[in-house]
């Protein structure tokens, strides 16, 4: 019993700064939320639930857009599916007697950033130390939506406006530091940007819905990219390039 609150106890330690991070980007989202018509209480459950950063963004536009339930949840899980592997990869990191609930609870929290952390840690891995990264980055996320529901009540409409830039701000500074000499990231980037671009001002797909051409876009890009330039396991003789190539893909909303 000792060992867990010494494992859950370490683990919110090092969940802080991703708590500080997710605040930063969550509070964006609810200001969003809000102009989308949200209640901070619906916004906030969204977030609790949900715990994804792209795939809340992306509900929003879908909801923006009319679009349906099929489309909404076949968007999540193209968008969300990476977090099927990561769960595989933290359950091997379990004790083979762990039992189930603990996975399915550690599957239920895992982020980009939780998984980082937590797989980075050696020998086996105990699940109060997820317990101890999901309880404070959670609340961090969930925290930061609610005062940017609140906020977009308060604050006069030109901070509200510039405040909302911040998201595109986060999807730049997500996808320029692992686009910067890397020439394989860059051309996919481009072409996303061109496909997109595409896909709004070709006449045949005018009748295609949001939902759908996020799906069809994300499914292809990424689809070509990883037959194209397949990532090898990590090894010595593993080129830089193509070794970032997978999670700037995740990252990027690929």
């Amino acid at each position: 019993m000792e060992t867990n609150r010494l494992q859950w106890k370490n683990g919110f330690r090092d969940g802080i700064p991703i708590a500080l991070g997710y605040f930063a980007v969550s509070f964006t989202f609810g200001i969003l939320a809000k102009k989308a018509g949200l209640t901070a209480f619906q916004a906030v459950v969204i977030s609790l639930a949900n715990v994804t950063s792209a795939g809340q963004f992306a509900a929003l536009g879908l909801m923006g857009a009319s679009a349906t339930y099929l489309e909404m949840a076949t968007t999540q899980l193209v968008l969300n599916l990476r977090y099927c592997l990561m769960s595989c990869v933290l359950s091997q990191k379990l004790n083979s007697k762990a039992p189930f609930w603990h996975r399915f609870l550690l599957a239920h929290g895992i982020t980009d950033e939780i998984f980082g952390v937590a797989v980075c840690k050696s020998d086996k891995l105990n699940p109060f130390y997820n317990y101890g990264l999901m309880s404070s980055a959670i609340p961090g996320w969930t925290l930061g939506t609610f005062f940017g529901v609140i906020s977009g009540e308060v604050l006069p409409e030109r901070i509200i406006s510039a405040l909302s830039i911040a998201l595109y701000g986060m999807f730049i500074a997500v996808i320029i530091p692992p686009a910067k000499g890397n020439k394989i990231l860059t051309g996919i980037i481009l072409l996303s940007m061109l496909m997109s671009l595409f896909f709004a001002k070709t006449e045949i797909f005018h009748s295609v819905s949001p939902g759908f051409k996020i799906i069809i876009l994300t499914v292809l890009i990424a689809g070509v990219a990883a037959f194209l330039f397949p990532v090898r396991k990590a090894d010595e003789g593993c080129p830089d390039e193509e070794r970032s190539l997978a999670p700037a893909l995740r990252e990027g909303g690929l």
